[in-house]
């Protein structure tokens, strides 16, 4: 099905229209209201996503506009704003329905499908053409039973045909209802070769060659049923995998946000220095108004609901027609360096970590919520596996704590978290540490308890603990589980115009599972810094154009990076050069030629020393 996203904020546009295409959606995307009208003119939609806020044409009336000139597709509308008044608005324009910024992608998702389901109320939830059967919210596809591992353009192919079982297709249609139009169209060649190789997985699994059947001179359809009958059609499962698919894309998209949203940042910053000197001219007011417009609408959507309310009230600010004095230009650079540090979190430093509790000893569950409240540990209870199994691909929990007197399969689970694939088709799978406890205080007692460690041991499991052991003792190995995973979310910064030690370095630290970004060139040293945000900076004392102590010291005159760990390589440690490092607040240092294990430990140590909890390594 084709989408049409009308929304200015190109991050959020960008994010969503991954997800959406994730789910086998055919998603175009429109800057501004003109573009959308022109791109609704030439391309038929099944929805169109719509902000309110839009450069040149509105989203209320292009809406409006759209309903005037005959335009039935259903439109969701997207807006920050959440008064009655401007749902009123939204809905009489001719909306079906309205989502407030920042949403939950998940949400969003669901509030499509709704839509959709609702725009074609003849159209079963599973598509069915004599043994042939779809399910478009698990993305499955069998024949007779069979699977089909269809590829996406198969399945958008197949589901296409699906919709419109009596419609002839010719390759131009083709290409109109599931290419997006921002890509060059297809080569002819390249929707006969779609459909013959649909045609050969469809005959694998026993349907005739011509299932899918040629109408020369004029296209592709599905070839008529003879004697077979369509089943009666089945309410959609939920499909775990497809649901984890849509997660792991939209951590993804989150990190592409976090990485690109410095410059956002960068246009508030150069806004208030401009305000704070009396030089702020309407062109920037109105800049960085629309840029603390586009936060607030998207820092709650990747998971920085703190950093939409401070964007709104950074938006508040730079909207006020009235004179702004000393005191509100304070609060505005605290505003932007509060921002600045929600979003220069690590995700575990965003959330909470979370640990997911499998038991239904209510009295030791009980002791351990509590314990966990003292450490800061989300907790999440399921009383058996059923329950857990469902959702944790959704919950996703940084680590598990596991009953093993629960259930007699409890070991099954353990193998299938400790020993996930690393992918789901092409998904990361990541996996998950399972800690386990028991009743059984005499683990000797005729070797059962040994034999029971053992088993754990070589199902996965990471600790094996006693019931009876104080809850703190018990959150205290769950802690060091967490540190232990905690290193490889450690992002480094390494500044040196030496290529080949840059080499040296990259393929030292990426070996621990450390993020590295790496620069050659200082010039464009602030840029990469704003956008990568790492936890630890790396820098050449002597570099041509700008020397890492000069770079040093911009990092420490900056009210946000001033506590930003440096790390110095210098070529040798004579007294001056390392008294002049540490005078400009440089926290440690290496001399060349840099030894691999004595750098890791030094940054590790770094880590550790701010906050970044190690690794056993």
């Amino acid at each position: 099905m084709r989408i049409l996203l009308v929304e200015d904020d190109d991050l959020l546009a960008q994010a969503v229209a991954t997800a959406l295409t994730k789910q086998n959606y055919v998603v175009d995307i429109a800057a501004d209201g003109e573009v959308g009208w022109e791109l609704i003119s030439v391309c038929n939609y099944d929805l169109i996503l719509l902000d309110v806020i839009l450069p040149k044409l509105d989203g209320i009336s292009l809406c409006r506009q759209l309903r005037q000139s005959g335009y039935q597709m259903l439109i969701l509308l997207l807006t920050t704003k959440d008064t009655r008044t401007d749902k009123i608005m939204g809905l009489d324009s001719g909306a079906d329905d309205y989502v407030v910024k920042p949403f939950d992608f998940q949400e969003l998702s669901a509030r499509i499908r709704a839509l959709l389901r609702r725009g074609n109320v003849s159209l079963p939830p599973v598509l069915e053409w004599g043994s042939l059967r779809l399910d478009p919210s698990t993305c499955e596809v069998t024949y007779a039973d069979i699977a089909l591992h269809l590829t996406a353009k198969e399945f958008s192919l197949l589901d296409l045909f699906l919709r419109n079982n009596q419609r002839i297709f010719s390759r131009g249609a083709i290409v109109d209802q599931l290419w997006s139009a921002e890509k060059d169209p297809p080569e002819e060649n390249t929707i006969k070769s779609h459909i013959k190789s649909l045609r050969q997985k469809l005959k694998a699994a026993g349907a005739n060659y011509d299932f899918i059947e040629t109408v020369y001179g004029m296209g592709y359809r599905l070839k008529a049923l003879s004697h077979e009958k369509s089943c009666s059609p089945h309410e959609p499962e939920i499909d775990l995998n497809q649901q984890q698919i849509l997660l792991t894309a939209i951590a993804q998209e989150r990190e592409n946000f976090k990485a690109k949203v410095g410059s956002r940042i960068a246009v508030l910053k150069l806004a208030a220095d401009a305000l704070r000197k009396g030089k702020l001219d309407t062109q920037l007011r109105q800049k960085a108004e629309q840029e603390a417009h586009k936060l607030a609408g998207s820092l709650g959507s990747f998971g920085f609901p703190k950093g939409s309310l401070l964007a709104n009230e950074i938006e508040d600010l730079f909207q006020t027609k009235k004179f702004i004095n000393k005191a509100k230009c304070f609060y505005l650079d605290k505003l932007l360096i509060e921002l600045q540090r929600e979003l220069g979190k690590s995700p575990v430093e965003q959330t909470q970590n979370l640990l997911l509790i499998i038991s239904n000893d209510r009295q030791i569950v009980e002791e351990l919520v509590k314990e966990a409240e003292n450490q800061e540990i989300q907790v999440k209870i399921e009383t058996n596996l059923t329950a857990a199994r469902r959702i944790i691909p959704s919950l996703n929990p940084d680590v598990v704590l596991l009953d093993i007197d629960l259930e007699k399969d409890s070991l099954k689970l353990i193998r299938e978290l400790s020993q996930r694939s690393p992918t789901v088709g092409k998904t990361p799978t990541p996996q998950i540490p399972v800690l386990v406890f028991t009743e059984q205080n005499n683990f000797s007692d005729a070797c059962g308890g040994l034999r029971l460690r053992l088993e754990v041991a070589r199902s996965g499991g990471r600790a094996f603990l006693q019931k009876s052991m104080p809850p703190n003792e018990i959150l205290e190995a769950v802690s060091q589980i967490l540190q232990q995973t905690r290193i490889t979310k450690a992002r480094i910064m390494v500044v040196d115009d030496d290529p080949l030690i840059l080499t040296f370095i990259k393929q030292s630290l990426e070996a621990l599972g450390l993020t590295l970004k790496t620069l050659k060139d200082p010039r464009y040293f602030w840029d990469t810094l704003t956008e990568f945000s790492p936890d630890l900076l790396i820098l050449d004392a002597e570099m041509p154009h700008i020397n890492g102590i000069e770079l040093c010291q911009i990092v420490r005159n900056d009210p946000y990076w001033k506590f930003l760990p440096v790390l110095f390589v210098v070529d040798n440690l004579e007294a001056d050069i390392v008294e002049r490092i540490f005078a400009i607040g440089a926290d440690d240092c290496v001399s060349k030629p840099i030894v691999g294990s004595k750098l890791a430990t030094r940054v590790l140590n770094r880590l550790v020393h701010h906050g970044v909890n190690r690794a056993t390594i």
